[in-house]
């Protein structure tokens, strides 16, 4: 895992950011904060700790739904809190929307590319089910590591007839440090399988479910 003391977050954004977490929690124990209510949970934090920062919500198909600018650093806000969420490997159900022809392996790898390089960073939050627990992370995932997706050429993968998926592994070295996967079917560009331990856990917390809540829990995306 890479050094937290290289972060733009500090301890007083992270601690005001678990205590919106916990809140949120209090009130609905089995739903993580998820897209914009957890967005809504960042705005608050930066008012709660008087720090200046701007929300910058933009359009297009590739270009994030939203991000925020602080302090010169574009930030991209994600999050992973399904039941099937992993403690070591990080998955980015859709890093970006690539629909655009021609669908071809250099042209998909251009377009999320230049996604990328409209953010410095990726704060995540993530939810980890455990029996009667829930884990919860806050994440920051390099953007470079991210765009180590140009080093390879995706391949054609599935049965599907016309036009097929893509997906490669990327490596690092020797490492397999994510997959990278182009859907054919809705141009999405997912990140699996991506090393946590190559990314900051910035905090790492747990919070008690009850009894009942975890057998009513929904199976969140």
């Amino acid at each position: 895992m890479q050094n937290a003391a290289t972060t733009i977050f500090d301890p007083g954004f992270l601690e005001f950011l678990k205590i919106h977490i916990d809140v949120h929690h209090s009130i609905y124990p089995t739903v993580p904060p998820q897209g914009i209510y957890f967005e809504a949970l960042v705005e608050r934090t930066f008012s709660s700790i008087h720090k200046p920062m701007t929300v910058i919500k933009v359009g297009g198909t590739t270009q994030p739904r939203y991000e925020i600018l602080f302090e010169d650093h574009r930030i991209s806000l994600k999050t992973e809190t399904g039941k099937g969420t992993k403690s070591e490997s990080i998955t980015i159900t859709k890093l970006c929307t690539t629909e655009k022809e021609p669908w071809a392996p250099e042209s998909l790898k251009a377009r999320v590319l230049a996604h990328l390089s409209r953010y410095d960073t990726v704060l995540m939050l993530r939810a980890i089910w455990q029996p009667n627990l829930m884990r919860y992370q806050l994440v920051e995932i390099p953007v470079p590591l991210l765009k180590l997706l140009d080093t390879g050429t995706p391949l054609p993968i599935g049965k599907r007839t016309g036009r097929q998926s893509l997906g490669m592994d990327v490596l690092r070295g020797d490492e397999t440090v994510f997959r990278v996967h182009f859907d054919a079917s809705d141009g999405k560009c997912s990140i699996r399988n991506l090393r946590i331990k190559n990314c900051r856990i910035l905090r790492e917390w747990d919070k008690e479910r009850p009894k009942l809540a975890v057998e009513a829990a929904p199976d969140l995306a």
